[in-house]
């Protein structure tokens, strides 16, 4: 069994006691690919780390989180997408739009989030996108180029139907479950129940959101396979199946 965590700050400081222990663990629960959003410039010597000392575990993506998009961040964002000249990356990521927490930023991270969607398509590579509260906005800005090649996941989705089915329509774009999947409330598992695997990768966003029975402790990539687990009761089908397909599906977009 392969199970690939598609979205891991691996690098979080939240890890320096027991980084080494975390990926073994993970490899023990069948969590053997583990891929790491950047956030920023602080950010990306510790992924570039993690893909030098474990290249067949740990796949970056180069890319400016829309929380850390500022008024220097054009010259931030040259910097990082540069990289890729010299490093080999599976997305351009996490990028995106987040008006949670400040909306007076939401026109140059649009700005942020289509230079770095144009520097994908020029890469041929996806895009793993961040959004909260943004969701609306962000199908509209993607659906011009809807049949240009664009792809890439949609991370911690945890909306309604209607948005799943949105995203679905962008053709090329899949759904990141996490965590909240498990939580009792959620009501996301009502939503995957209707949607078809095929649309569908895992997550944990480590060291956030963990799924239950770990909520509120500190994330980590084995918790891929309990999200993996739920999805199988959600679905009606045996953890195997849920395994090989949304591993098909992530090895896909990835090219992993």
């Amino acid at each position: 069994m392969r199970i690939v965590d598609t979205h891991c700050h691996l690098y979080s400081k939240d890890f320096d006691e027991d980084r080494a222990e975390v990926i073994a663990r993970s490899i023990r629960m069948g969590v053997d690919r583990i891929l790491l959003p950047n956030v920023d410039l602080d950010t990306v010597d510790g992924m570039h780390d993690l893909m030098r000392d474990y290249p067949e575990v740990c796949y970056g993506m180069i890319g400016l989180h829309p929380c850390d998009v500022g008024e220097d961040w054009d010259r931030e964002l040259s910097v990082l997408l540069n990289l890729a000249d010299t490093h080999t990356y599976c997305a351009v990521g996490e990028i995106g739009i987040d008006l949670y927490w400040d909306k007076t930023t939401q026109g140059i991270q649009e700005l942020a989030f289509i230079r770095q969607v144009e520097f994908a398509l020029s890469k041929g590579l996806p895009i793993a996108i961040h959004s909260r509260n943004a969701t609306h906005r962000i199908i509209e800005l993607l659906k011009s180029y809807k049949g240009k090649g664009l792809r890439g996941v949609f991370h911690c989705f945890s909306e309604s139907y209607e948005l799943a089915q949105e995203i679905i329509k962008l053709d090329g774009f899949l759904l990141g479950i996490g965590g909240v999947l498990t939580f009792k409330n959620s009501g996301l598992g009502e939503v995957l129940a209707k949607i078809d695997m095929e649309h569908i990768i895992l997550e944990t966003d480590s060291p956030y959101l963990s799924p239950m029975p770990h909520r509120g402790k500190r994330n980590e990539p084995s918790y891929t396979r309990l999200v993996a687990e739920k999805l199988a009761d959600v679905k009606g089908v045996s953890l195997f199946e849920v395994v090989e397909v949304t591993t098909k599906n992530a090895e896909r977009l990835f090219g992993i």
